[in-house]
């Protein structure tokens, strides 16, 4: 999820924790913890464009992370407040519990949480949550905001909070509920159609979970389809892409190309374009959402092979070019409510 997000959480959950006992500075050490984890990212300067994509919601991102961090930095923030509103311990459980849920809200994403480091690469993901989306974010802010202003005794300050956290967290059951409706949805629209495929994905499009797209593939590339809960008796239609696998037959043996192939699960295209390579992850969509024929993607990668082919001279990761204003936005808000 977003920083801000992240931060607000992190905030609720040490006012969770702490807040009766610490007042307002468990709530501000929880949003230190919890934006802790994406920190990360600035070690980008020193990393290529695609060891980013690695590095990214590892270690930082791991459950192993918060287990072996928290208690160094609950012996700090112990001596930092000498106090004794809360014991070093109790510190220890604010920081643990922020870092934790950190990653596990990164998990309902799509771009992969890698939890399990050092142990394992792999990249945990739901699907059913956009990296934005304030039907989550308001209910934490506002329940947490609410809280604050209240004395840390006071009952209500923790019943602001628990119902902000409460409201957020059933959220991300919604989500799931609603991925797993458009799921079958697509499934139903593809078994009319005739259409065969080999593996199904589906995701929410920006800032939503009503509109979802879905991404069936075979042999040779993918049916694109957008269905939303609000659809009705509305039939799914599907769009074709050819994945054009074969074009990085030569360069499957790089180490970059390699990372580019388990970054994107799989789920990508290739273009060829003015002597170069273009790889598309399509997991994360287009600038169009799908809507039109001339969007460009969110994630995509120019590869420029080398004399002989077989590897790859250099990776650089395109400029992002949405825009927002209307003309962009106005379309897929009218096609989440069905129209």
């Amino acid at each position: 999820m977003d920083s801000l997000t992240q931060a607000m959480l992190g905030a609720a959950v040490g006012e969770a924790v702490l807040g009766k006992k610490a007042g307002n500075k468990a709530a501000a050490w929880g949003a230190a913890a919890g934006t802790l984890p994406d920190l990360d990212v600035l070690l980008n300067p020193f990393l290529s464009d695609v060891t980013q994509l690695v590095f990214h919601r590892s270690f930082t991102h791991a459950l192993l992370f918060g287990v072996v961090l928290a208690p160094v930095l609950g012996t700090l923030i112990a001596r930092i407040h000498r106090d004794g509103a809360a014991t070093r311990r109790e510190w220890g459980w604010l920081v643990f519990a922020a870092l934790f849920t950190h990653p596990l809200l990164d998990c309902f994403t799509t771009y992969g949480t890698q939890i399990f480091q050092p142990f394992s690469n792999y990249p945990v993901s739901f699907h059913s949550l956009f990296i934005i989306d304030l039907l989550y974010t308001v209910p934490l802010a506002v329940g947490l905001i609410l809280a604050l202003r209240r004395h840390p005794e006071a009952a209500r300050r923790r019943l602001f909070n628990y119902v902000g956290l409460g409201l957020s967290c059933s959220y991300l059951l919604v989500t799931i509920v609603n991925k797993t409706i458009a799921t079958s949805a697509f499934r139903e629209a593809l078994a009319a159609q005739g259409l065969a495929y080999e593996r199904l994905a589906t995701r929410p499009t920006p800032l939503n979970s009503l509109l979802w797209t879905a991404q069936a593939e075979d042999d040779d590339g993918y049916w694109i389809g957008l269905y939303s809960l609000l659809d009705g008796n509305r039939p799914i239609g599907f769009k074709r892409l050819d994945k054009n696998a074969t074009l990085l037959d030569g360069l499957r043996d790089d180490p970059d190309v390699q990372r580019l192939l388990w970054f994107s699960g799989g789920y990508y295209i290739v273009e060829q374009r003015d002597g170069a390579l273009v790889f598309n992850d399509i997991r994360f969509g287009r600038s169009d959402s799908w809507l039109a024929d001339e969007g460009a993607y969110i994630f995509s990668f120019r590869i420029e092979p080398d004399s002989a082919g077989t590897r790859a001279a250099s990776i650089k990761q395109q400029p992002l070019t949405v825009r927002f204003d209307t003309a962009t936005w106005m379309p897929l808000v009218r096609r989440v409510f069905g129209r």
